[in-house]
């Protein structure tokens, strides 16, 4: 039933964090009514897209009302003022289930606030609920969950991809403005992709993990996703713990280096050509650059994240296997067989993989690529099409994303049209300490 248009459609669709700020601190607006809108939305909507894992009422009323207070006394902390977030189920919040798409954890209670989360409030952000996670986060699909699978508001016969579909599904839909999502391997990008929404993943270690279930500590980055760019930047400042600033545009020519996405993965050539026809915008300087040591990175991604996910869950694979969904269970095994020699061969190869990064942004000032080889599958698919071979689905999602965690380098993904009538990602890599620049290249290309 793929239409390219979305089937439904909640209040903060097409809506703005700097519109619905405004009207909040002109008093047509209260948050209390921004929350109550994102309420009767996941009320409408979720039932089946199945975006939400638990929704805070009491929790988010009581926060709207203290924003509206603070407001009323003359406080203001920012553009999130107000503004009600989804929070990924693997993100502790205080006093609500974090379950992490897992059995193992179906009634856990969390007893404090992740650092992000404490960000947020602190930015006056109200938290409205949970939002549905891949199972402990190990999956690209966002369709193997203990509460089902999220489902794609443009076709919820289709996937929204993961491990953060939830919070993409949410935005996508008009739920929520701005939902927090992990990334270890392309979890935030992958369902802003598929989902038809913006996505960003910061450079390794900008925004704090602590009250975040670990995947592969080493590789894992928070991460938001909103309806724009501008509004990824804004609560990207906001979790970063750095101080509101207006977006400045650089008027200047920008070199962006094209790296053809058939030298990471085999992708759709409908998704290269649409992705690649998003960049024919005035003041931008396209040209093609390929990276060395591909070989390296792969093998330095895999060991890394398999070793660091099975210290993990060792314990559970051999003490409850049960309590597993079966997709996650079989990479948890294959995970295990990860030799400690392969782990520290990885270890000094993502090293030369950051080099190789490094020197391709000393050529240009960012690199660009989709965001997926594939436009969203359905659900319960496990292999798709491309180039006329069947290739497993996994490669296809996370093939164009997981090199940038491994460099630990900043990296977005926005709208770039559709393919099919399902929805297409560019992404955009950028240097450490240089995503003012990122943002800004990407509201010329997306706005």
């Amino acid at each position: 039933m793929s239409t390219g248009t979305q089937q439904t459609t909640g209040f903060f669709h097409s809506r703005t964090i700097d519109e619905l700020g405004g009207q909040v601190r002109a008093g047509d607006v209260r948050a209390v009514d921004l929350t109550q809108a994102a309420l009767r939305a996941i009320d409408a909507l979720d039932g089946g897209i199945n975006a939400f894992v638990t929704v805070d009422r009491e929790g988010a009323l009581r926060a709207a009302e203290k924003a509206d207070a603070e407001l009323a006394e003359g406080r203001d902390r920012g553009p999130l003022h107000g503004i009600p977030v989804a929070v990924k189920d693997i993100i502790d919040v205080a006093g609500v289930r974090t379950t992490m798409g897992s059995a193992h954890f179906a009634d856990h209670v969390s007893t404090e606030d992740a650092e992000c989360v404490a960000r947020l409030r602190e930015a006056g952000a109200v938290v409205v609920g949970k939002t549905t996670t891949h199972e402990f986060a190990f999956g690209a699909t966002g369709d193997r969950a203990c509460n089902g699978p999220s489902r794609n508001p443009h076709d919820p016969t289709r996937m929204t991809g993961g491990s953060s579909g939830g919070s993409g599904a949410a935005v996508a839909a008009g739920m929520v403005p701005l939902a927090l999502g992990t990334d270890t391997g392309g979890s935030v990008r992958i369902p802003a992709s598929l989902c038809g929404v913006a996505g960003f993943k910061p450079a390794y270690g900008a925004v704090p993990t602590a009250g975040v279930f670990p995947l592969s500590q080493t590789l894992d980055h928070v991460g938001v996703l909103a309806a724009t760019t501008e509004d990824c930047r804004l609560g990207y400042r906001a979790l970063a713990g750095l101080r509101p600033m207006p977006s400045r545009e650089h008027g200047s020519e920008v070199s962006i280096g094209w790296i053809p996405p058939d030298v990471l993965h085999p992708t759709d050539p409908q998704v290269t050509a649409t992705a690649r026809a998003a960049l024919d915008v005035d003041g931008l300087d396209v040209r093609e650059v390929r990276p060395a040591g591909l070989d390296g990175m792969l093998r330095a991604f895999g060991a890394i994240q398999f070793s660091e996910a099975h210290a993990v869950h060792a314990e559970r694979v051999a003490d409850a296997p049960q309590l597993f969904t079966d997709d996650v269970l079989a990479i948890l095994r294959k995970a295990g067989e990860t030799a400690g020699w392969q782990y520290v061969r990885a270890l000094t190869e993502r090293d030369e993989w950051r080099g190789v990064v490094a020197a391709l942004l000393d050529e240009v000032e960012l690199l660009a690529l989709p965001t997926t080889c594939v436009p969203a599958p359905e659900v319960d698919e496990r292999q798709v099409e491309v180039q006329g071979a069947r290739i497993p689905l996994r490669g296809a999602l996370i093939g164009l994303t997981r090199p940038w965690n491994l460099a630990g380098v900043p990296a977005l993904s926005l709208p770039a049209g559709a393919v099919r009538g399902l929805p297409v990602g560019l992404q955009l890599v950028g240097r450490p300490g240089q995503e003012d620049r990122l943002f800004a290249v990407a509201s010329r290309v997306s706005p």
